[in-house]
C-alpha cells in the first residue's frame, strides 16, 4: 500500500510527475482520436456526391463574400 501512495505522491507532487501525467493524458486522447477517426471513416466513406448531399461551402459560389467588390 505504501507503494500506491508514493506512486501518487509523486505523480502530483513532483515536477516529472506532474510531466508524465499531462504527456500521459495527451498520449490517452491522442490515441482515443485515432481510433474514433479510423472508426468514422469506416462508417461514412467517401462517395460520389448526389443531389441529395448539402455541404457548408457552397462549391457554385464565385467568391467568398456576397459583394463582388469584396471578391477582388
Amino acid at each position: 500500500m505504501q507503494a500506491v501512495t508514493d506512486f501518487f505522491v509523486w505523480l502530483f507532487t513532483d515536477r516529472m510527475g506532474v510531466v508524465a501525467l499531462i504527456v500521459g493524458g495527451i498520449l490517452l486522447f491522442l490515441v482515443i482520436a485515432f481510433i474514433l477517426e479510423r472508426r468514422t471513416r469506416k462508417q461514412y466513406y467517401n462517395h460520389a456526391k448526389s443531389a441529395d448531399d448539402w455541404d457548408f461551402f457552397d462549391d457554385d459560389e464565385s467568391g467568398w463574400s456576397e459583394f463582388e467588390d469584396d471578391n477582388k
